[in-house]
This record gives structure tokens, sequence and C-alpha cells, in this order.
């Protein structure tokens, strides 16, 4: 798994990081770097040559160097994030000035803008380490995989960990209404529809409604709306930028929007009710889920049929057993009431999600 959970929610509110700096005496470069720092959302410091004040170099959390520049960077501090810039694409000379300066890569333009205002808005939006994604697929229809996915997110918000919850199903009548929240204002996947190249994370997160201290990205009541895999991409893209947790909740069918959620996940989750029927179909979910999501866990849920159980599901399907998902009284009308799946911290399934974040983290070895 490639992602963590961050416990400190204040983030959100913390100043974000300055822009990069800049240091060029050509206008021309320079009005090229300005126009990508305004697509990626930053505000520049231009210099150009070395700031003289204190940490001007050292602490911007990029540094965009021009060609003409090079050499009056020389001698610079040697730190991480120092790019140089310039349009020559044939100068022999390029990666020398490039070693003399300490600069990570050069960037060419304009071949390299679209990553450059990629690298820059990251910068803007203080980036770290991404989410842990993880996504959750029914075996059969009624498994119970909306079910733990809003489980899993409740659980994981409840914590103190940022947290998403993504409805990838247009079908499933919609993850919001599992919350009590269909009338929360905020945006739904058919804002997103036409989404392409970079949604900037923090604006996807502040636009989504808020529930049970999650944000959701669900449907709204009118007719489904099929996600290209570009939009379904760059949502998630941004989600996962955010940091600590995110949740899909899948379905069974594999299109190419949901194929390119699959691409980034960090493990499934197949839930499999305890029925040879229901193994037998969930046999045919895991081989086409398989095909893009190498980490594919079962989660198996009771009552099983005769000589079943937990792990003979798992094995059978030829995967890793993830739990047993626990049955607990009185669900469905907790939720009538208002409340959300693992909505009681003590119940079973909230003490299963608990139980499953704290092995997740402990495999990638966070706090």
């Amino acid at each position: 798994m490639a992602g963590s959970i961050t416990s400190d929610r204040s983030r959100a509110a913390e100043e974000r990081p300055g822009g990069p700096l800049i240091v060029t005496e050509d206008l021309e470069l320079l009005d090229d770097l300005l126009r990508l720092c305004a697509a990626a959302g930053a505000e520049p410091e231009v210099h150009h040559s070395l700031p003289e004040r204190n940490g001007g170099w050292e602490d911007a959390p990029l540094v965009l160097v021009g060609d003409d520049a090079a050499a009056r960077c020389r001698g610079a501090a040697r730190r991480r994030g120092v790019l140089l810039v310039g349009r020559d694409q044939d100068d022999p000379d390029v990666w020398r000035r490039a070693v003399e300066i300490g600069a990570d890569c050069v960037l060419r333009l304009p071949d390299a803008e679209s990553w450059l205002v990629d690298r820059i808005a990251d910068v803007v939006e203080g980036v770290g380490r991404q989410a842990l994604t993880v996504g959750v697929i029914g075996g059969r229809g009624g498994a119970g995989a909306s079910t733990l996915a809003t489980a899993l997110a409740v659980t994981a918000a409840r914590s103190g960990r940022r947290t998403m919850l993504v409805d990838g199903d247009p079908l499933g009548g919609g993850l919001d209404v599992l919350l009590g929240g269909e009338h929360t204002e905020g945006r739904r996947w058919p804002d997103f529809a036409a989404s392409k190249g970079r949604v900037a994370g923090g604006a996807l997160e502040e636009s989504l409604p808020e529930l049970h201290a999650l944000r959701v990205l669900s449907w709204d009541r009118g007719d489904s709306v099929i996600i290209p895999p570009e939009a379904m991409r760059s949502v998630l893209a941004a989600a996962r930028r955010r940091g600590g947790a995110v949740v899909v909740d899948l379905p069974r069918r594999v299109d190419e929007g949901v194929a390119e959620a699959l691409a980034q996940l960090d493990l499934g989750l197949l839930v499999v009710p305890g029925e040879l029927r229901a193994v037998a179909a969930a046999n045919r979910v895991a081989s086409v889920v398989g095909m893009v999501l190498p980490d594919l866990r079962v989660v198996a849920r009771g009552p099983y049929a005769p000589g079943l159980d937990e792990q003979w599901v798992a094995n059978a399907l030829g995967l890793p057993l993830a739990g047993e998902l626990p049955a607990e009284p009185g669900l469905t009308a907790a939720q009538s009431g208002g409340a959300p799946p693992g909505g009681n911290s003590r119940g079973p399934l909230a003490r299963f999600c608990t139980a499953f974040w704290d092995r997740a983290l402990a495999r990638e070895g966070v706090a």
C-alpha cells in the first residue's frame, strides 16, 4: 500500500505554503512562468538573482531558475526542489549548469508546461504523502459493500483523520442517502463529469457535502451519469493528494471509469457472503478486478452455508482474508434514526473497521 493517514485534522486550517521562487531576467521566460503559476493557483516571488534576504532561497517550497540566471545562482545553498527552466532544446551545456546549481531536473518549455503546472500546484496544496485509498466491492448484489465502505469512512473520520468517501456506483442509490444527507448542500458527481486534467484537491474537498465529519462525493437524484475515465482519474487524484483516507464504493461491473478507479487504489476489499453461489459470483468479479488491482482481499460475511467459514471462502477465491464482517443487530433501525453504518463506536461493525485501519497503518509504519 502506498499511502498514509494523518491524525491531525487541523491541517486543513493551516496556512498554505508560499508560492515558488522564480529567478530570471528573461522577460519572455518570466511571462511563461508567471502564466503557469497562475494556472496552478500560485503567487510566486520573482528575483533577477539570488535573493538578498536570508532564507529566500532556502525556504521557498520550489525554485524555478531560468537558464539566463544559472551562473548568478552558483554557490547557492544546496537544496531539493530546484528546477532549471529554459527554451533551448539543443543546448549541450544545460546539464553542466544544472549540476552547478544543484538542480533536481532540467525543464524545456513548452514541452514540460503540463508537468510543471502540476508540480507548482502540488506546492500550493502542500502535498505530502498521499491518502491511503481503499476500494470496497461486492462479490454479489446485496453483499454489504456500501455498508462496509460507509462504516470504514465514518470510523476513519471519527478517529480524527481527514476522510473522503467516494461513491463510484451510479446505480447504487447514493451514499449520501445512507449517511442521511441527501438534502445537504454540496456538489455531486454530475458536477465533475466533464473534469479533465488537474482538479484542485482543496477546492474539491471544500465543495463536497460534509456528513459525520467526512466529505462525501455521491450522486444527485437525477438521471445517472457515466463518469468518463478522465474525470474519475482527475477527481480521485485530487482526493488522494489531500492525504488521510479515501474510501471508494465500487460496482461489480468494470467499465473504463471503474478501471481507472481501481488503478488508483492501494488495496481492495471484496465482500463475499458465505454462500456457494455468492462465492461463484465473487470469483468472476475477482478475476476481472484482479487484472487491474493487484492487492485484493476478501471480507467474508456470515451466516455461512454448512461446511463453509471465512477461511474457506478466501481459499476458494485464492485471495488473502482481510477479516470477517460482523453482523450488527439493530443496524437497520439505527440507520432509520439517522445513525450511519459504523456510527456506534462500540458496535461490532465499528470495531471491525477500527481493527482494519490499525492493521493497514501498521503495515505502512504509520503511528
